[in-house]
C-alpha cells in the first residue's frame, strides 16, 4: 500500500528538488510526506554508488561535483553532510594534446604555442575574432567565434558542440551559449564559487539523511504514470518530472538530449590523471571520460585498478533518461503550452531540472526548493 488515502503532500521525484523540499515540509512544517520515484534509488542524477570490484564510488549519471556562491544554499545543504575541499579541474584533449579548460592564459599560450602576458590576452583575442565580430549573431557558431575567434572554436568549441547536441552549430540558437569565459591569467579551477566540493560520505549518504526524517514515506519503484488516479484531488502534488511526461504528451513533446554511459574496470592505478578528460575531436565519438577515483584523493584509493567512464551524446527516444532540454523557440513554445495547461491543476507545481525544462546545476535546484517551501 502506498498510503495515498488521505495524503495531502505527494512529491513525485526523489532526486534534489523533490527531497529538499521534502525535508523542509516535515522539518519546518510538522507535515507528512510521501515522497516516490520510478528509480530503484533515491538522488535522481546524483546517484553515486560503489563499484563491485574496486570499491571506488562511481556516480551512476556522469561526475556531479557541489558547487554554490548562494550562502543559504551552502548553509543548509552543509547540515546535512561534511564536503571535502575538492576544486574540479577538467582537460580537453584535441589532436593528441591535452589542453586546461575553460580557456585560460594556459591554453592560449599551449595551443599557440606563445608567451603571451595577461594584459595581452584581451588585445589578442579581439584580433582574432578580426572581421567576424558580430552585434547580433545568428546562430551559436557566429556567436562563439565573435567571442573568441574562429581556431579557438574550431578546435575546442565546434567538434563538441556537434556531438553533445548531434547537429550543426550553425543550426543552434546563440542563445545555448551564454558566455565562454577566457581566463587571462593560469587559473585552472573550472568553478569559481566560493563553496565547492563532494559529501565525504557520498551522495547516498547526504540523500538518506536528508530524507531521514520521521514523517517522510519514500517509495522507490514507483512510476507517478501508474498510481495517477489513485492520487486524491485534495492532495498536493509536487512533481519533479518532464514536463510534457505529467500531461502525457497531449501537446506533443519536448526535445531532450540523453547520454550513454560505458563503463570499464582498468588495470592502472590511474588512467588518465583528471576526473574529467573531455574529448573535443569530432572523430572522437564520446564527449567525456570520466575516473571517477580522483574525486576523493582524501581516500587515498591505492589499488593498482581505476574506473573510467566514457559518455556518449544522443537523440532522446522514449524509455531513455532526459539530461539536457533543447531550447529552441519551438520547445519554448509548447513548453508555454503546458504552462498554460497547467492552470487548470492549481493542485500541481513542477519542477526541479526536467519540470522546469531547464538545465539547472544542483545549487539552483536546492535553491527552488527552498524558496518554493519557504512560500507554501
Amino acid at each position: 500500500m502506498l498510503g495515498l488515502e488521505g495524503c495531502k503532500f505527494l512529491i513525485v521525484g526523489a532526486g534534489l528538488w523533490g527531497s529538499v523540499l521534502a525535508e523542509r515540509l516535515a522539518s519546518q512544517r510538522g507535515e507528512r510526506v510521501l515522497v516516490i520515484d520510478r528509480r530503484l534509488h533515491t538522488g535522481g542524477n546524483c546517484h553515486a554508488y560503489s563499484e563491485r570490484q574496486t570499491g571506488i564510488e562511481c556516480h551512476a549519471y556522469g561526475t556531479h561535483i557541489f558547487h554554490t556562491s548562494i550562502p543559504k544554499v551552502w548553509e543548509y545543504v552543509s547540515a546535512f553532510s561534511e564536503f571535502t575541499p575538492y576544486r574540479h579541474k577538467v582537460l580537453t584533449e584535441y589532436r593528441g594534446r591535452v589542453y586546461p579548460m575553460p580557456i585560460s592564459l594556459a591554453t592560449i599560450n599551449s595551443f599557440y604555442n606563445l608567451n603571451l602576458r595577461p594584459y595581452e590576452v584581451e588585445a589578442f583575442i579581439r584580433a582574432e575574432v578580426g572581421g567576424e565580430a558580430r552585434d547580433n549573431p545568428a546562430n551559436l557558431e557566429e556567436k562563439a567565434i565573435a567571442l573568441i575567434g574562429r581556431p579557438l572554436y574550431e578546435a575546442f568549441i565546434k567538434g563538441y558542440t556537434w556531438k553533445q547536441w548531434g547537429r550543426d552549430p550553425k543550426e543552434l540558437p546563440s542563445g545555448i551559449i551564454t558566455r565562454l569565459p577566457v581566463r587571462a591569467n593560469y587559473s585552472t579551477d573550472y568553478f569559481n564559487d566560493p563553496w565547492q566540493g563532494l559529501p565525504g560520505a557520498g551522495y547516498a549518504a547526504l540523500f538518506e539523511r536528508l530524507l531521514a526524517h520521521p514523517l517522510i514515506d519514500v517509495r522507490l519503484g514507483v512510476d507517478y504514470a501508474d498510481i495517477e488516479e489513485l492520487v486524491p484531488e485534495s492532495c498536493r502534488v509536487f512533481y519533479s518530472g518532464p514536463a510534457d511526461a505529467f500531461f502525457r504528451c497531449s501537446l506533443g513533446a519536448l526535445q531532450w538530449r540523453s547520454l550513454r554511459f560505458e563503463r570499464e574496470v582498468v588495470p592502472y592505478a590511474d588512467y588518465q590523471g583528471t576526473a574529467v578528460l573531455n574529448q573535443a575531436d569530432s572523430d572522437v565519438p564520446f564527449t567525456r571520460t570520466h575516473e571517477y577515483k580522483h574525486l576523493h584523493p582524501e581516500r587515498g584509493e591505492q589499488g593498482q585498478r581505476s574506473v573510467i567512464e566514457r559518455e556518449y551524446p544522443k537523440a532522446f527516444m522514449p524509455g531513455d533518461e532526459p539530461y539536457y532540454p533543447v531550447n529552441t523557440p519551438e520547445n519554448e513554445r509548447l513548453l508555454a503550452a503546458y504552462q498554460a495547461k497547467l492552470a487548470e491543476r492549481p493542485n500541481v507545481t513542477l519542477g526541479g531540472r526536467l519540470g522546469s525544462y531547464k538545465y539547472l546545476d544542483m545549487d539552483r535546484t536546492i535553491e527552488s526548493a527552498l524558496d518554493l517551501a519557504a512560500t507554501l
